[in-house]
């Protein structure tokens, strides 16, 4: 991860990044199940509360403290140090995981046993499924590109499915999906990833194109979440000792879609402070949205299925912020232009509501009186109406994420009580 990210800030073309980049998504896709591995198989019960804690805030606080930090850099410095910034950790992390980590002996006899063909499949069901989800948006889900990536991820897996549950070498243990809260608990990590990529995705969004603020002014508004998940982790993990891990699952889940429902009513003129409380409860919704969920999923299995089972609770959560993503984009872009129209005909139609939903100055609707406004008025207002528009179909796409997030509570009483 250290060289690919050495790698990318020294490309002098776009190719490069790309590779470099992925060379980097390959190494960083390690990393959280790992980490996550090693709190169920190094920790003693007693301490996997503080070590999950840690693990947990320090996965969902990129994603917050990232655009503040990219966002100065970007602007005081340029975009290679936002790749040169890993480097020093990078090292440091490296060389302490090797002097404190248990070492193993490489078994030679294991890497024989790697079934290649399960691999591929695997592979190939995800790229063609992250390919066909980015595309789909812009081309349609209908277009033929997109069903053809989409068919081709959907027979990959299932290929990958039928082979890895007749080898006597499987790649991954599937196995851990007979365990119901392991199934409930990868559920939810999936839904959280929607609404956790969807919302730090829909901020920025409406912060540069609706508000027109720069990248360091819309890190420091989205700080909010981030502040608010260190101030509430001490609490999660008292509570996540003492406390069913379903009723603080369910209480997480429903915070984190309250917070995403009141997103769903922001205006072209709402900004930091509008935003301040949503975020609060997002920010502590999230950590009763991963804390429990992965106790949940991970504590009740048997220690020789903890590392295949966290590295596909993670890839839960990774997949349901790549689908989320795609269907935010695909409300975004269907309903930016309905809105529009509606808009347009309110407002031709001289609805007071519409015009000071808009932005039209007080003493411009006091002229027109109600009246409905012509051809120029309209051109001249075309660039409040877009902004509108697209306000209202992040709105859209809030109150999607939001419904998704609550639907989710459904499948929580259906888990066993956590050992």
């Amino acid at each position: 991860f250290t060289v690919a990210s050495l790698g990318c800030a020294a490309s002098n073309s776009f190719d490069a990044l790309i590779a470099w980049r992925v060379l980097q998504g390959f190494a960083g896709g390690t990393l959280i199940p790992a980490v996550f591995s090693a709190v169920f198989l190094l920790f003693p019960v007693p301490r996997q509360g503080v070590a999950t804690m840690l693990a947990g805030v320090l996965a969902v606080l990129a994603p917050t403290v990232g655009p503040v930090v990219g966002g100065w850099i970007t602007e005081t410095y340029s975009w290679h140090w936002l790749f040169l910034i890993n480097i020093a950790p990078g090292i440091i992390s490296a060389t302490v995981a090797s002097m404190l980590l248990p070492k193993r002996a490489i078994q030679l006899e294991e890497a024989k046993t790697l079934d290649l063909q399960s691999l591929i499949l695997i592979a190939s069901a995800l790229a063609a499924l992250e390919i066909g989800l980015k595309e789909a948006p812009q081309r349609g889900w209908t277009s033929g590109l997109v069903a053809a990536l989409l068919l081709l991820s959907l027979a990959s897996m299932s290929g990958f499915i039928r082979r890895t549950l007749r080898a006597s070498h499987p790649i991954v243990d599937l196995g851990a999906f007979a365990d119901r809260n392991f199934t409930i608990g990868c559920l939810l990590s999936f839904v959280l990833g929607i609404g956790l990529f969807g919302s730090v995705y829909l901020m920025p969004v409406f912060l540069a194109f609706v508000r027109n603020h720069n990248a360091l002014e819309i890190g420091m508004i989205m700080l909010v979440t981030g502040v608010a998940q260190l101030s509430i982790a001490p609490v999660a993990v008292a509570l996540e000792q003492r406390v069913d891990a379903r009723l603080l699952s369910a209480a997480g889940f429903a915070l984190f879609a309250l917070g995403l429902g009141l997103s769903a009513f922001q205006t072209p003129a709402t900004d930091y402070h509008a935003m301040f409380w949503p975020q609060v409860i997002r920010g502590v919704g999230i950590m009763f949205c991963l804390l429990p969920p992965t106790r949940l999923a991970l504590g009740g299995l048997e220690l020789s299925r903890v590392p295949d089972a966290s590295g596909m609770f993670n890839l839960m959560r990774n997949l349901g912020g790549a689908i989320g993503l795609a269907l935010i984009d695909t409300v975004i872009y269907s309903r930016t232009s309905v809105h529009a129209s509606e808009i347009a005909v309110k407002l031709t139609a001289g609805d007071a509501s519409t015009a000071s939903f808009v932005g039209i100055p007080l003493d411009m609707i006091a002229m027109q009186k109600a009246q409905p406004l012509d051809a120029s008025s309209m051109s001249l207002l075309k660039p409040l109406v877009e902004k509108a528009a697209l306000t209202l179909a992040i709105n859209d796409a809030w109150l999607m994420i939001a419904v998704l997030t609550a639907v989710v509570l459904i499948c929580v009483p259906l888990a066993r009580r956590d050992r």
